[in-house]
């Protein structure tokens, strides 16, 4: 083993450890918390030496697409998105002369299906369906454009009239920016369909009043398929490996899988009411995670250290707090199910026969788990910055070569 790889290997100590997680730099969680090299610092040579082999081999749209680097190739990307938008334009431009009568295959790509008919125009109803597949699998291409134009093209750019630099924060610091505002847009979008629900503000028990709830509102349909294809985009670029993994991998898989099961199951068995107050729990959280993490990359020690604090409230008051009330609900109110729905029937929307109690209780208990896990490395990282040792910036220069040299490695092997 060479020189560089011995020091690299040291650096990084010992692969899945725990012992020092509020000081790794390469842990999703805790790591941007860490005491950040000066912006002015060196760029990394890593752009290019990227750069002097992305002109030795360039992508194609076709290489792209049958090695889903589309996914990560907004220029892919976004020809993918377009042609069925094209497509559907053409339809409803050429249809009336030559299909007259027949509806626009196109449609269940870019809107919402299944209209129930008999609801009226003033409280317009959806039921799901299988073309929901179909809307979900569109969108994870349009999320796939969306996060590289707001990490490129917005992020990059604010991140370097800061004064970062290097290529693995500018990579982390545009991650941060999208989470940012993706969590930021669909928590406020949540909230604004909770209030037209029965269970806001977390009334628990119209989780089950009433149930199946089969019908649902076109803006909660839409946020919750949405909702769908982000996890699934996510989980996509995480399983194929598409970015750099972190070395906390395995939690992050874990948790896109438990929260596509929940995502999965309680559409399917009429559960979106508790879906949606699953969702406002994590996506709260989430807003001022990424916000503290931007501030950190930014080196703004006093506005990182009152927004992590904040965020250590929120976190706990919706990941834990509201996640237990929810988990009680699940226990204690499951029997507020009207009898004669309390059957395997899916063709009437009645799915919840007594076992399926702990159907719905395990996932969300598991999710809990990974926060409590999470929430350890958190209050690690606030004491952590309680000893004044923690104030200085020793390290982070180690860290940022340290990244800087597995970006070479990478870059070699390919």
């Amino acid at each position: 083993m060479s020189f560089t790889s011995e020091k690299f290997h040291k650096r990084r100590g010992r692969p899945g450890s725990l012992r020092h997680i509020e000081t790794d730099p390469t842990h999703h969680l805790t790591g941007p918390f860490l005491p950040q090299t000066p912006p002015d610092s060196t760029s990394s040579p890593v752009s290019s030496l990227n750069g002097t082999l992305s002109h030795q081999k360039e992508s194609t749209f076709w290489s792209d697409l049958t090695s889903t680097r589309w996914i990560v190739n907004p220029t892919s990307s976004f020809k993918l998105l377009m042609m069925p938008v094209i497509l559907y334009i053409n339809w409803e431009v050429l249809a009336p002369y030559i299909a007259h009568g027949l509806s626009n295959p196109f449609r269940p790509l870019l809107f919402i299906s299944y209209r129930i008919p008999s609801s009226p125009d003033s409280d317009v109803r959806y039921r799901k369906g299988y073309l929901d597949l179909v809307f979900v699998l569109y969108h994870i291409i349009f999320y796939s454009f969306l996060r590289q134009v707001i990490t490129i093209n917005l992020c990059r750019p604010i991140a370097q009239y800061f004064g970062i630099k290097r290529a693995t924060k500018l990579d982390r610091f545009g991650e941060q920016g999208y989470a940012f505002i993706y969590f930021a847009v669909m928590g406020a979008w949540g909230y604004r369909i909770m209030q037209q629900l029965p269970t806001y503000w977390y009334r628990t028990e119209y989780f089950w009043i009433d149930y199946p709830h089969w019908d649902m509102k076109p803006e909660l349909k839409r946020y919750y398929l949405m909702h769908a294809a982000y996890w699934c985009q996510q989980l996509l670029v995480l399983i194929l490996r598409l970015e750099k993994p972190r070395k906390d991998y395995s939690e992050l898989v874990a948790h896109h899988f438990v929260t596509l099961w929940l995502i999965g199951w309680s559409y399917l068995v009429n559960m979106t009411m508790i879906g949606n107050a699953v969702y406002m729990s994590m996506d709260i959280p989430d807003v001022f995670l990424a916000f503290s993490k931007i501030l950190n990359y930014l080196q703004l020690t006093r506005a990182k250290l009152v927004a992590f604090v904040v965020f250590l409230c929120v976190w706990t008051y919706f990941r834990h707090y509201l996640n237990i009330i929810i988990l009680w609900s699940v226990w204690t109110e499951f029997d507020l199910i009207p009898e004669h729905t309390r059957v395997w029937a899916p063709e009437t929307g009645a799915w919840l026969v007594w076992w399926m109690r702990y159907q719905i209780f395990t996932p969300i208990f598991l999710l809990q788990i990974l926060n409590l896990l999470w929430y350890y490395f958190i209050w690690r990282i606030a004491l952590r910055s309680l000893q004044p040792s923690t104030m200085t910036d020793d390290r982070s220069d180690d860290e940022d070569e340290g990244d800087d040299d597995a970006d070479l490695d990478d870059a070699k092997m390919d």
